[in-house]
């Protein structure tokens, strides 16, 4: 494989890495938001507003920044019956094929997440909740998470290409 492409690989893996092990801890920060909703309802009887929403950001923030992540684990959800039977060639050269299909779906929702997150900065877009919270931070977030998984995609293309011609990265 030529540098250009191995360096590309290295740099989107590793980048992947750490934000993936980073946002593994998100869980807390979410399990935190919930347990200060519950403890204000609970203990002083003001429902807090904004927990429900914070929330749902750091749920959204959580599955699409550790999406490639979980691309580059292989831990994504696949038809295992047959998969798990082949030779790494044959995988290989299935995911190849399939993985266009996943290209084209990040590449679409990458063209809908900034469409919306340039209306979100542009009209100063707002939650409609209560809380009101501005929209193009959290959508900023999903599309940076998108384009991080597209670019896992495409690393994991050139890795399975680099398998097929016996000389893996």
């Amino acid at each position: 494989m030529p540098k250009i492409v191995t360096t590309f690989v290295r740099i989107v893996d590793r980048f992947n890495y750490l934000v993936g092990r980073v946002m593994m801890y998100g869980i807390f920060a979410l399990m935190a938001v919930l347990m200060w909703s519950t403890i204000s309802k609970q203990a002083f009887i003001i429902p807090s507003f904004w927990t429900l929403e914070v929330a749902q950001y750091i749920l959204v923030a959580y599955y699409l920044l550790g999406g490639a992540y979980s691309i580059q684990l292989g831990a994504n959800v696949r038809m295992d019956l047959f998969y798990s039977t082949w030779s790494t060639r044959k995988k290989a050269w299935v995911d190849c094929i399939t993985i266009f299909v996943l290209i084209f779906y990040l590449g679409v929702m990458l063209y809908g997440g900034i469409e919306s997150t340039q209306y979100a900065i542009k009209y100063q877009e707002h939650s409609p909740s209560m809380w009101r919270p501005l929209m193009w931070p959290i959508k900023s977030m999903m599309s940076f998470g998108i384009f991080m998984m597209l670019l896992q995609a495409i690393s994991e293309l050139f890795k399975d290409i680099a398998t097929l011609k016996g000389k893996p990265i």
